[in-house]
């Protein structure tokens, strides 16, 4: 199956396309912008396309990360996802950012079950814990500091993603969180496409509130 994967959950705008019969990258592209992701991802869809030397038309499923991650980021991705499948009578799939950075460190660190922990601020860190065969052991969620650490130790877990220090040390978040392109290609061909279909997976609300006094009273 020909996949066309793309991520703009974190700083990355990122697309790929991936051959999954035979595991092969066939294109792929990916810029480190933080913001403007809608104002990239068409380009850089096409600049994929044509370094694999397809078309849209040559797509079979499409893969999406759906997060934790950026809320506006999510919501580019979600919605170019879900319209160029519709587009085209195909499906797609949503891909956890935390499931992308799992899969990354396991292809090369084996033996250990791995934390993905994202910074979630506000005290509080994305995490989901994993076996050392990749097997997911929970579902994703939102946990203190304190019990994120503790989590990790009761599984002699790795620890992956931009709160790997603030886990283990309390320090400061690690360098902003890449997602690679390939992993959210592999697994998004490998995810049900009946129970996985892409939508925004947040873990918690978004940090901007409304402004409050500037409400125009209702007639």
């Amino acid at each position: 199956m020909i996949i066309l994967a793309l991520d703009t959950a974190g700083v990355d705008c990122s697309a790929a396309v991936y051959d999954s019969s035979s595991d092969t990258m066939l294109g792929s592209v990916s810029e480190t912008i933080g913001r403007g992701h809608a104002e990239r991802l068409i380009d850089l869809i096409d600049a994929a396309l044509a370094r694999a030397g397809m078309s849209l038309q040559d797509i079979g499923r499409i893969a999406v990360s759906v997060g934790p991650g950026s809320f506006t980021g999510i919501r580019v991705g979600v919605a170019a996802a879900r319209g160029f499948a519709l587009s085209l009578g195909i499906k797609s799939v949503g891909v956890s950012t935390l499931d992308v950075l799992a899969a990354a460190h396991l292809e090369t660190a084996t033996g250990r079950p791995v934390l993905a922990a994202i910074d979630a601020k506000r005290g509080e860190v994305y995490t989901r814990l994993f076996a050392a065969d990749g097997t997911p052991m929970g579902e994703p969620e939102a946990l203190s500091i304190a019990d994120a650490k503790a989590l990790a130790g009761k599984f002699a877990a790795d620890i992956v993603g931009s709160a790997t220090p603030i886990v283990k040390d309390g320090a400061e978040a690690g360098t902003p969180d890449h997602f690679p392109i390939a992993w959210v290609a592999r697994l998004g061909a490998r995810a049900d496409d009946a129970t996985e279909k892409p939508k925004p997976l947040y873990l918690r609300g978004p940090d901007a509130k409304p402004q409050t006094g500037f409400a125009l009273q209702h007639q």
